[in-house]
């Protein structure tokens, strides 16, 4: 299910007009492909924020002030590296009877034989690559780790893909594991840190001289 997003077109900026965009609330960004030509556009902070923490691997309909209409995925997104304020945003132009490549969040299920045991369940991978029509693309991929026992694991390959969706990341890469617990090492008992003192020698004093 495509969600829309309202964008405007805007013009080639220099440093200071970037910062200036930023700074009054808007992020920077650009949208291309096949079938359209590059377009910089604006869109807002708070709306672009909210999006992509539910739904930044689905279909977008662009909401253009000039071109009307684009169905886009977002491509890429930049960050600042020291307090993750959103920097650029890409929007890739798709047609939605081509397949596209993109990445699926694992959605973790159940409680493990192993953990039951004492064991630990170390995830690998949060997210898969797969290769679908847009329409198929899958919120997430469920992955029940139930049966997983002491030093089990689930690869990529034993995943159950959606009908029309097919994988893309390696069938071998490991998805989730048991990992046994650590198992404490007994400390041997501290020696004590003050030896028995040897019996001092004694030195036969020199006898008066008389």
């Amino acid at each position: 299910m495509a969600v829309s997003l309202l964008a405007q077109t805007r013009g080639n900026l220099t440093k200071s007009g970037v910062k200036k965009l930023r700074s009054s609330g808007s992020v920077p960004g650009v949208v291309y492909g096949k079938s359209t030509n590059t377009t910089l556009v604006k869109v807002d902070n708070r709306e672009l924020n909210a999006l992509l923490k539910a739904h930044a691997r689905g279909i977008i309909e662009l909401e253009l002030d000039a071109a009307g209409k684009q169905t886009v995925m977002i491509q890429d997104v930049q960050r600042d590296p020291l307090n993750s304020n959103l920097l650029h945003i890409d929007f890739h132009q798709i047609n939605m009877n081509e397949p596209v490549r993109t990445e699926v969040a694992l959605d973790f299920t159940g409680e493990s034989k192993g953990e039951e045991e004492g064991g630990l369940l170390q995830i690998q991978l949060h997210q898969v690559e797969v290769r679908c029509l847009p329409g198929l693309i899958p919120a997430s991929i469920a992955v029940d780790v139930t049966r997983l026992g002491m030093g089990d694991t689930i690869t990529a390959g034993e995943l159950q893909m959606p009908a029309g969706v097919e994988l893309k990341t390696h069938r071998d890469e490991v998805v989730v594991t048991i990992l046994a617990p650590q198992k404490e090492v007994e400390e041997a008992p501290a020696e004590s840190a003050v030896k028995d003192a040897a019996p001092a020698k004694t030195t036969p004093s020199a006898e008066p001289v008389t």
